[in-house]
């Protein structure tokens, strides 16, 4: 498993966001480093992904928060979040402390 992350998350900037989320999406979904890759942002994620269940979102939001150090509330989770890749990007990035 290739856990992508960076020790000193203080200066994570927007692209190292994209290269954990997509590292994330290989190891948890178990989808192929060049599918993942071919991700932009209107690729389809919930409903379109077989793979991204109700039981891969909890881990899929459990391996964000570790790997990004962010805090995912219960409330912010919808539908809209995972609907396309750069919806969950864009919200991943916008968790990130300013650096």
């Amino acid at each position: 498993m290739n856990r992508t992350s960076f020790s000193d998350h203080g200066a994570m900037n927007g692209t190292d966001v994209d290269i954990i989320l997509r590292s994330i999406m290989v190891d948890v979904l178990g989808l192929g480093e060049a599918q993942v890759a071919g991700f932009d942002a209107e690729t389809g994620l919930f409903g379109y992904l077989p793979e991204l269940d109700s039981m891969a979102v909890a881990t899929l939001l459990t391996e964000m928060e570790d790997r990004l150090h962010i805090v995912i509330d219960d409330d912010e989770v919808d539908g809209e979040l995972l609907e396309t890749y750069g919806g969950l990007l864009a919200f991943a990035q916008s968790k990130r402390p300013e650096g």
